[in-house]
């Protein structure tokens, strides 16, 4: 048997519906820790995404993020493995979190225990769980699920989104006050894609959000042929949800996925985008 798990930054689950994909594919969740003030919360475990923007607006504190420790993840990886199982433990991208290192140090430790870096973040991450868990179904063996996702998988997630709030860039160090200033007065809103592991802005749209979305959306799915369209995320952090319709009506007039998931973002990418951020996610062929 081969049992599936990753860290919490994979975002399989809707706050607003009550939806857990985590829970409907038996995958067990490894929380990432966040840090505010004083006070250490597990990631959707202690503390939600809303739950957590709420409290760094009410103190006006930049929430830390950390990985779990090595420790703890070999506890979990025997646990798991006691019974005779495999394990396929997925993480966010190494460039961003200590995540996969420390996994691949407890996996060294534990006999039957196979890391993937998924090279991404959110559910572009979310993808690759999901892809694990379809190929695990099929009786396939561990490290052959590795190395599909390594090899087939990793390399073809396009994970995006658009901002509209830069003051959590600011906050974190990853954009300067007055680049922030300047793209507020000019209603300019960065679209942040996954390359290679990394973040990086390749677009800025000019407009109100909404607006911007909408020319986002068109730009990613309109008249692309390279897509698998089995399957889409929409994930977004504290966000109304008429703008989160409007962006899935979008979707299905630019493209014909067979299943169009709406998930919201955890504390990770929360800690880092702030609210009222959205993308599209999904795999090319």
């Amino acid at each position: 048997m081969v049992k599936i798990s990753c860290d919490s930054t994979a975002d399989l689950l809707n706050e607003v519906y009550g939806t857990n994909l985590y829970e409907a594919k038996n995958v067990t969740v490894v929380p990432l820790y966040v840090r505010v003030g004083d006070n250490e919360y597990a990631d959707g475990v202690d503390i939600t995404m809303r739950q957590l923007l709420k409290l760094c607006d009410e103190t006006g504190l930049l929430p830390k993020t950390s990985a779990p420790e090595v420790d703890r993840l070999m506890h979990i990886f025997q646990e798991l493995t006691s019974d005779g199982s495999e394990v396929v433990f997925l993480t966010i991208s190494s460039e961003f979190s200590a995540a996969y290192n420390n996994a691949v140090l407890a996996a060294n430790a534990v006999k039957n225990v196979y890391v993937v870096d998924s090279r991404n973040l959110s559910s572009g991450f979310g993808h690759i769980v999901m892809e694990a868990c379809d190929l695990a179904e099929k009786g396939l063996a561990a490290a052959e699920i590795k190395r599909v996702l390594d090899e087939e998988i990793v390399p073809k997630v396009e994970a995006s989104f658009v901002l509209d709030r830069l003051d959590y860039m600011v906050k974190g160090g990853r954009c300067s006050a007055v680049a922030a200033l300047g793209a507020n007065l000019l209603q300019l809103h960065p679209s942040i894609e996954v390359i290679d592991g990394s973040m990086k802005v390749v677009k800025k749209y000019r407009g109100s959000w909404e607006r911007c979305l909408k020319n986002y959306v068109k730009d990613r799915l309109y008249g692309r042929d390279d897509i698998r369209f089995h399957r889409i995320f929409i994930t977004y952090t504290e966000t109304p949800e008429e703008i989160v319709e409007e962006v899935s009506e979008l979707v299905s007039e630019y493209a014909d996925f067979v299943d169009v998931i709406k998930t919201t973002a955890g504390c990770t990418v929360a800690s880092h985008c702030g609210a009222r951020t959205l993308g599209v996610l999904f795999i090319r062929k």
